[in-house]
């Protein structure tokens, strides 16, 4: 059912999917991954919780076994868009971070939460710490887009399930908490399992 490729032992930085000196233009998507391999990404800390599958018949990171926190080295989100397919277990837990910093442990910066029926009862879509949704947009195991938009302080989370787009966090964060940082995705625990996929970063002009 899954064809393996192993994440490389180590903290190891993979080579960018961009150029350093040619960040992306506002306006445009840029592919986060490549379907083949880790490229461009970073593991905080356990790189073997990641790894390269087939499900359901496309390419797609899967997370699962431990705790860890996987970056998008080649470009900082400061005004951006982040959104990605996930499919998240029975029982697990995950989220999607931006404007985070790269370090060991739970990183500091915003994450926009995916859990479907984790015993946490902060449910996709919330913005952690900061806005709270209770009922998840996704049931376990089933496929759905989260969205993240960020400008300036306002900070917006959208769900699409089956074609359907819904707005579940739209947030005015006045103290300004994070303002730049790394996108990444997260492995919460040994028994949570997550899938994503079509990961796509876009940036955006600075909010005047």
């Amino acid at each position: 059912m899954e064809l393996r490729t192993l994440f490389a032992a180590g903290l190891m930085l993979a080579l960018p999917i961009c150029a350093a000196d040619k960040p992306a233009k506002p306006g445009k998507w840029v592919k986060m991954f490549n379907g083949k391999s880790l490229d461009g990404w970073k593991a905080n800390e356990n790189p073997q919780a990641w790894t390269v599958v087939k499900e359901d018949g496309k390419a797609a990171i899967k997370t699962s076994g431990f705790r860890s926190h996987l970056f998008w080295m080649t470009e900082e989100c400061e005004n951006c868009e982040f959104k990605a397919d996930f499919k998240v277990m029975d029982g697990s837990n995950s989220g999607m971070y931006f404007r985070t910093a790269f370090g060991p442990g739970f990183p500091k910066g915003y994450e926009a939460q995916v859990n479907a029926t984790h015993r946490d009862p902060v449910k996709t879509g919330s913005l952690y710490n900061f806005h709270k949704n209770l009922e998840s947009p996704t049931k376990p195991g089933e496929w759905g887009t989260q969205w993240i938009i960020a400008e300036g302080n306002h900070i917006i989370i959208k769900s699409v399930v089956k074609g359907v787009e819904k707005v579940i966090t739209d947030f005015v964060d006045e103290k300004n908490t994070f303002m730049k940082g790394y996108l990444a995705l997260q492995g919460h625990d040994p028994n949570s399992t997550t899938y994503y996929r079509n990961l796509m970063f876009r940036k955006l002009p600075a909010k005047k």
